[in-house]
């Protein structure tokens, strides 16, 4: 059963990005000049409400793992605004970061390179609640195996190294030590792209039973459309760096405005041939460079030349 949308009523955003730019300088020469610049966040906006997942869907090259990175402070953005329960996070001080590092986690794409080879599990569930000092060795050892179970792994898994594990229990390991210190919002960046299909059922159903319990707050990023109509209550579509279409799930789905929405939508695979769509459109077209990204679009350009301004739509939440 697909995600069921909840209901925001009065309740205020617990992620609010306003106007996000990300730009990165690309230096070349003997002393580093700069020489270009990758525009790869433009003027992008949305919230994300407590218990709720927000898809942000693309290519890989739009900007994705940007906002991501920028939102977890990973990378300084150039401008905008992010605020977490409102508080602004850009040039927050460190006592502010260090609040907020222990309500947001992040879950990356490789689980092999995710954990380190020479830390037992244990270790590895351990180390956030021992950064931030939260009760004795005993205390964080139960807790381990308090989360162990979480994600349906074994307790006696704890002494284990991480080469002894799949690709599929390495990422439920890792959705564990994301859940070590109780946040409120966990950023999911393509977790699930490097499982095979039966495993990234599991993930997906292991995510969305954590948040049911938990009321956690999910950025799922990820370019596969049929996982995202699964998990998602709202979607955002990024093309070049920018939002260009963002609403409920069911409608992103059922009634997509953007043409790079809908082409999108055209490659996922269908199984019954008497289903799909006549005029489907392979994702053959490259994206343009961010370093000198389009500004105007002529009556006969390709699609995969028209810039996301044009076509920025906003999709009232049902």
């Amino acid at each position: 059963m697909n995600a069921s949308v909840p209901l925001k009523e009065t309740r205020q955003p617990l992620v609010s990005v306003r106007n996000l730019v990300t730009r990165f300088d690309l230096k070349a020469g003997l002393f580093g000049h700069v020489s270009g610049r990758v525009h790869a966040v433009e003027n992008v906006s949305f919230d994300i409400f407590p218990g709720e997942t927000l898809a942000l869907v693309g290519e890989s090259g739009c900007g994705k793992s940007t906002v991501a990175r920028s939102i977890m402070q990973l990378d300084r953005p150039r401008s905008g605004s992010i605020r977490f329960d409102g508080t602004e996070l850009i040039g927050a001080p460190r006592a502010v970061l260090a609040r907020f590092r222990r309500d947001a986690q992040m879950v990356f794409q490789d689980p092999f390179s995710s954990l380190n080879p020479r830390m037992t599990i244990e270790q590895s569930l351990m180390d956030p609640m021992r950064v931030h000092k939260l009760g004795s060795t005993d205390v964080m050892r139960a807790r381990a195996a308090e989360l162990l179970a979480k994600v349906e792994l074994s307790p006696e898994h704890l002494e284990r190294y991480p080469h002894a594990f799949s690709g599929g229990q390495r990422q439920r390991i890792c959705i564990a030590r994301a859940l070590a210190l109780n946040p409120r919002l966990i950023v999911a960046d393509e977790a699930v792209a490097s499982l095979d299909v039966t495993i990234q059922a599991q993930v997906i159903n292991l995510l969305m039973d954590l948040q049911r319990e938990m009321q956690i707050a999910l950025l799922f990023i990820s370019h596969d459309m049929a996982v995202v109509e699964r998990i998602a209550h709202r979607v955002a579509v990024m093309y070049l760096g920018e939002i260009v279409e963002i609403g409920d799930r069911r409608s992103v789905f059922g009634n997509p405005q953007h043409p790079y929405t809908r082409k999108l939508l055209s490659t996922v695979p269908i199984a019954d041939p008497t289903r799909r769509p006549e005029g489907r459109q392979p994702m053959s077209d490259e994206i343009p460079s961010a370093v000198r990204p389009p500004d105007f679009v002529p009556r006969e350009l390709p699609m995969h030349q028209i810039s996301s301004t044009h076509f920025v739509r906003q999709v009232a939440t049902v």
